[in-house]
């Protein structure tokens, strides 16, 4: 066992590694701040990379109607009007700015023949206001963002999981975590603590995140560290995720499929979003049609396996090729299947935390000293249903937000004040674990866990399963006190995903009792056979 503790000082920590944390990054060493980033993914992989279709700008580059009132407009409409204003405005006034960041540092934007950006349709946008590049959007940012923080020289390191904040009175003076494949432990003393690590929609089964991604850190680290959660039970599934292979169910399918004229149909043939949504069809919201395509499998329509057809094979082969290139890719790689010729099986999956730290909407404070929280990991900008394209614009405008704030934060802290007691909390909640040799199986209570969120709490929800999903989270936690914990000479992976469970589970607490307190449904429902109330993606208001 490694017990090697490095201690290393820093104005400014980020936690997480993705465009949220990286552009925090680089907007402090851009101000001369001292700045370092932790992720337990490496930063070349963070889930960031993933987001597929596009980022959203009022440009007016395809459609000189369009104005950042509209994108806010159209954000809080979509949100059920539960989404912040003052955090909408930010988001949408700021957003054209994000996209100049971006463009500086040399994004690759797909662009028209004149040279302006392009930009395309998304579901529930009045205007083409969705700028891209092919389907592989967040990868290109990503690696845009990498570069410009390497440049800076900003350190980025990587493996390192972060299993608390450390805070004295109500002030940050830090964190506390260890390296993931050789066991190091690292205090990083800071000024400031910026959360960037993103959701929880990885306690779903079927969830487009990977398996060591959004376990509910942030949620985990916010609260021990004092802050709180809000709207955790406001989860988007995503309409789209593919079924097979098992071992990658989830995994996405861009809305750029549908933004490009995909065509969704029933396992009869039926193009049934006529039935949801006349005038938008597969341009609806993201709600709407997860609701509508669950509702068809639900009601013994759906394909053989329990999906719905997404069907692109009438789209010219260049189209796909060229605006589609992951998904064409994706296919061929997981299930040998070739888009231009036959239809995609897809089914709704976990997706993203609409909910998440609470904080404020002018700073993205938490209401601890010190402490920030950005991305998927904050809440506010999404309300009960988020428009495609709005997070990854999200992160470019408070990353450089937060970054400025931060900085200003650092450099006016009149001195940094310790705590021996807590950092020996933290210290030794590692050693527990390290040292625990119990029956449990982590992997397996994780496993269970996921099987009762998708059982319980899955795109459509009613008193009684909440009920149900909270009696068999008692039975989890319980077992939770008699885990196992083995790192061996691969690393100490099992460690990671002891802490993974600890966070989901308090992920998956949160999400149960926020969303049986909410007592009516805000936006769609459909008639339970028990006559109870229902919900979907917890976007019920029961208050």
């Amino acid at each position: 066992m490694n017990n090697t503790e490095h201690q290393i000082a820093t104005s400014v920590l980020v936690i997480g590694s993705g465009g949220a944390g990286l552009r925090a990054a680089i907007e402090l060493a851009e101000r001369g701040v001292d700045v370092r980033v932790v992720g337990k993914r490496a930063k070349a992989d963070a889930h960031t990379t993933l987001a597929a279709g596009g980022i959203n700008a009022a440009l007016a580059t395809m459609d000189e109607e369009d104005t950042w009132q509209q994108h806010a407009a159209d954000t809080i409409k979509e949100s059920y009007l539960l989404a912040n204003p003052d955090t909408v405005r930010i988001v949408a006034e700021n957003a054209p700015r994000g996209i100049a960041d971006l463009e500086r540092w040399g994004m690759p934007f797909a662009r028209e023949e004149d040279g302006r950006i392009s930009q395309r349709f998304f579901g529930a946008h009045t205007f083409r206001r969705t700028s891209f590049a092919g389907d592989y959007t967040g990868l290109e940012i990503q690696r845009t963002l990498v570069n410009r923080a390497t440049q800076l020289n900003v350190p980025m390191h990587d493996t390192c999981y972060i299993t608390q904040i450390l805070v004295r009175d109500n002030v940050v003076f830090g964190a506390y975590g260890f390296d993931l494949e050789n066991g190091t432990r690292y205090v990083f003393h800071a000024d400031v603590v910026i959360l960037a690590a993103g959701g929880h929609t990885r306690i779903w089964r079927r969830t487009s995140s990977r398996r060591d991604e959004n376990t509910g850190d942030s949620f985990r680290l916010a609260v021990m560290a004092g802050g709180r959660i809000r709207d955790p039970e406001l989860v988007q599934f995503h309409p789209s995720g593919l079924i097979a292979p098992e071992d990658a169910a989830g995994t996405l399918v861009s809305e750029a499929a549908r933004g490009e004229g995909g065509i969704l149909r029933n396992g009869l043939g039926e193009r049934f979003m006529s039935n949801y949504d006349p005038a938008r069809m597969e341009l609806s919201t993201r709600d709407r049609v997860a609701l509508a395509a669950y509702t068809e499998i639900k009601e013994g329509r759906g394909t053989p396996d329990g999906g719905v057809w997404l069907d692109v094979s009438h789209l010219p082969r260049e189209t796909i090729m060229r605006r589609l290139p992951r998904v064409y890719q994706t296919l061929l790689e997981l299930q040998m299947r070739g888009i231009t010729r036959e239809p995609m099986e897809v089914a709704p999956t976990a997706h993203y935390s609409m909910g998440g730290v609470w904080v404020q909407p002018e700073d993205h404070s938490t209401g601890v000293d010190g402490l920030y929280a950005i991305g998927e990991a904050a809440s506010g900008l999404h309300g009960a249903n988020r428009l495609g394209g709005n997070s990854l614009i999200e992160l470019l405008v408070y990353g450089r937000i937060v970054g400025e704030i931060a900085a200003r934060y650092s450099a006016e802290l009149a001195a940094q004040r310790r705590s021996r007691v807590v950092l020996g909390e933290a210290r030794a909640e590692v050693d527990a674990l390290l040292a625990a040799d119990g029956q449990e199986n982590v992997r397996a209570l994780q496993r269970a866990l996921r099987n009762t969120m998708t059982e319980h709490a899955g795109v459509v929800r009613d008193e009684a399963g909440l009920l149900k999903g909270l009696s068999e989270l008692d039975e989890i936690e319980e077992r939770m006190n008699n885990v196992g914990v083995h790192p061996d000479l691969a690393g100490f992976q099992d460690l990671a995903h002891a802490f993974d469970l600890k966070s989901s589970a308090l992920a998956a607490r949160a999400t149960l009792e926020a969303a049986l307190e909410r007592r009516e449904t805000r936006g769609l429902s459909i008639p339970s056979d028990r006559g109870d109330g229902l919900c979907h993606f917890g976007s019920d208001l029961r208050r």
